[in-house]
């Protein structure tokens, strides 16, 4: 089951993403009733995690996005590729990269039948991102011109204004949007769930809306969110847009584990399943044949340092523990190989992405590590290694880790520190660590600065300062040409690569399967994941 996003700009918006990330291989459930799949209606069943919420801008998780991506069409959209491409949009236009002109499909209609329209956009984005309203994925409006008004930084003091001010509706079908600073991503950025729109139903009542979903997407409800069962959509016969489904609907079912649901697959009581657990892959591979789906992912591991502990203060220390780490081996030993080992902040299927940036760096090499190691100064007292304890696999690889380090750089005293899932991002936002500790990342939208801003920028986890790397991102995110704004990020990559602040360990691949009973399923790596619309029933 996949992860889930957090925002790039600030690091502390992710930590419910990750949560999920944490939890996304854990799975191991056991099914919540309901019928065998491909019941001859024309529909079919996937199975995945519960969802946390069905309101788009009041969740960040993956198992949420499942659903909402196909209620809900953004006005941009993610193409096989990657790229941003207009859905609900016509265009979307900027001549500086800071303002915006958004142009809205006219004809659109939600599934009540009320108009899409540029107002139902710019009321949705401003219910989103005012404060008291508590919306999961307020922070991805920060982008927005007037989002302090709405979000002042003492919680107990009363917002100044209740609208962005960076939105203005110009007529039915445009909305010009201003933000703080330029950014050439902003496309990118509408592809995003929270930035759907929502009728006037929805936020009239935003209880009932999250039970009850009305968008604009080509599925619409049917009948309410089964709350640890199934969410039920069916295809939506008022649908204009450019997704028309080839099915007649789809049931979201939920599992508490991912070791029930594989067993369901193989049952044939679901048709597609987006992750099997690691220690099922090999059996999944050999029973499901041309069944079993491998993909690639934008999920990568890191290991990150507590810089504001002078202990690490380093870089030598930093990159000898990173050169120290048999990440080829770790692959073999936890994740049979599947996995890529990192050798880019960036995984490859990220534009912007250089094979070999981080060189040797992040190659095994036990003796350069020692002799770094030796010239930093070493490490003194009790090296604390954290993980969260929601994914065995977490705890296999540090195993590995540390004996790598006893090994190789002569680091004895070395103790685990196993977090719950729960309390861990809360932990590392609050700066609780007081060693090296496990962080993921998955793609909010295909770009490097998704990674670079979120993973290194301000706010980041570490307490890592870099003039020059703010100063190359801020301007990348100014460069219209997007070529241009490449070349500008992978020199903020460069700057994070000298400093080593976090160590890039290995990108995740994706292994799903389908049933006999469905064709056509494809499963990105993006928030657009399973594309349920092209899928066939036989």
């Amino acid at each position: 089951m996949r992860s889930q996003r957090g925002a790039g700009r600030g690091v502390r918006r992710k930590a419910a993403g990750l949560a999920a990330v944490a939890l996304a291989a854990s799975l191991g459930l056991s099914a919540c009733g309901g019928d065998d799949a491909a019941a001859g209606d024309g529909t079919f069943t996937v199975g995945h995690s519960e969802p946390d919420h069905l309101l788009p801008a009041n969740t960040t998780s993956s198992y949420s996005f499942d659903v909402i991506t196909e209620l809900f069409d953004n006005l941009m959209t993610l193409s096989k590729d990657g790229k941003a491409v207009p859905l609900a949009a016509d265009s979307v236009t900027s001549d500086d990269q800071k303002v915006w002109t958004v142009k809205v499909k006219a004809g659109q209609k939600f599934h009540n039948g009320e108009p899409v329209t540029a107002q139902s956009f710019a009321d949705s984005w401003n219910y989103a991102a005012y404060g008291p309203n508590a919306m999961g994925a307020n922070s991805y409006f920060s982008y927005i011109k007037g989002y302090g008004e709405l979000n002042p930084e003492d919680e107990d003091a009363k917002p100044k204004a209740d609208k962005l001010s960076g939105l203005e509706v110009v007529d039915q079908n445009t909305l010009k949007v201003t933000l703080n600073d330029p950014f050439s991503q902003f496309p990118l950025l509408l592809t995003y769930p929270a930035y759907a729109p929502m009728p006037k139903a929805g936020l009239k009542d935003p209880k009932a809306f999250d039970d009850h979903p009305i968008g604009n997407g080509p599925y619409k409800m049917d009948g309410n969110w089964e709350r640890n069962k199934q969410v039920k959509l069916v295809a939506f016969p008022g649908y204009t847009g450019a997704r028309k489904p080839k099915n007649k609907g789809v049931t979201w079912k939920s599992y508490a584990s991912a070791d029930t649901a594989y067993t369901d697959l193989r049952a044939g009581r679901i048709d597609v399943l987006q992750t099997i657990p690691s220690a099922k892959v090999p059996e999944a591979k050999r029973l499901l044949g041309d069944k079993f789906l491998a993909r690639k992912m934008s999920t990568t591991d890191y290991l990150g340092f507590p810089l504001f502990d002078k202990r690490f203060d380093n870089p030598d220390l930093r990159k000898a523990i990173s050169m120290a780490i048999d990440r080829q081996g770790i692959n073999k030993a936890v994740y049979n190989g599947d996995f890529f080992p990192a050798d880019s902040l960036i995984p490859s299927i990220i534009p912007g992405h250089r094979d070999n940036a981080c060189g040797e760096l992040c190659t095994y090499n036990p003796a350069k590590a020692k002799e770094l190691y030796a010239k930093s100064g070493g490490f003194k007292g009790t090296l604390e290694l954290y993980f969260s304890n929601s994914q065995p696999t977490y705890a296999q690889w540090m195993r590995i880790v540390a004996n790598s380090l006893r090994d190789n750089l002569g680091i004895k005293d070395i103790q685990f520190r196993q977090v719950p899932a729960s309390d861990y991002f809360s932990m590392l936002s609050d700066h609780g660590e007081k060693g090296p500790y496990r962080q993921n990342w998955e793609a909010d939208y295909p770009s490097p600065q998704n990674y670079l801003e979120g993973m290194w920028g301000l706010d980041n986890r570490m307490g890592w300062e870099s003039k020059e790397f703010t100063e190359l991102i801020a301007k990348a995110n100014k460069t219209a040409d997007q070529q241009q704004a490449m070349a500008v990020y992978n020199q903020a990559e460069d700057v994070a690569i000298r400093e080593m602040p976090m160590i890039p360990l290995w990108t995740w691949a994706g292994q799903g399967g389908r049933s006999k009973n469905v064709d056509n399923v494809t499963i990105t790596p993006y928030s657009t994941g399973l594309i349920a619309t092209d899928v066939t029933v036989k």
